[in-house]
């Protein structure tokens, strides 16, 4: 099922582009973002391409017609178990503008109303302050600390702070009114 057209108030969520995997690479490589990404200079560029694609999980995110960031999700299928993952990434100049809160509210709107999950999780750095107050401000709360969960960009394990969201815990913001996607 391709993903559709999420409109807020100031980011849109769209099918992500071939053409968006370059500039979405030289994101990636940037500062602010490569801190946090397991993606290192020099690792293939064609293994990173293939992770934004996500399996057609996944949405670029414009802010006046820019691309500003990525934002991928997971599905779990099985009825007893039925949940989603994200992830997502803003280039530096669109970071502290609340545009990550904004584009997670839109996609776990979507998630939650069309797709049917009732249950969300997140898995940032455990030291990436800016992600977790971000992913706070949403209604993320903290259920633990995977101990060296991730290879950071510097080679050594670092853990991750596991975060979940119920449906009914999101905040009174959607991705807009009724008819707000095309």
């Amino acid at each position: 099922m391709p993903v559709p057209v999420l409109l807020g108030p100031r980011a849109t969520l769209r099918p992500l582009s071939e053409d968006d995997l370059d500039h979405l690479a030289r994101i990636v490589a940037s500062p602010g973002v490569r801190e946090w990404w397991a993606w290192r200079e020099g690792d293939d560029r064609a293994a990173l391409r293939e992770e934004l694609r996500n399996e057609g999980l996944a949405f670029a995110i414009e802010v006046d017609g820019a691309l500003a960031g990525w934002l991928g999700f997971t599905e779990q299928d099985d009825p007893d178990y039925r949940h989603a993952a994200l992830d997502i990434i803003l280039a530096p100049a669109y970071q502290d503008r609340g545009l990550g809160p904004e584009a997670l509210r839109a996609a776990l709107d979507w998630l939650a109303g069309e797709r049917g999950h009732h249950r969300f999780t997140i898995d940032p750095a455990a030291h990436n302050e800016r992600a977790i107050r971000a992913y706070q401000a949403v209604g993320f709360r903290p259920v633990g600390v995977m101990r060296r969960y991730e290879r950071g960009p510097d080679g050594a394990w670092h853990d991750g702070l596991l975060m979940d969201l119920l449906a009914e815990e999101l905040s009174p913001y959607t991705a807009g009114p009724p008819g707000h996607r095309r």
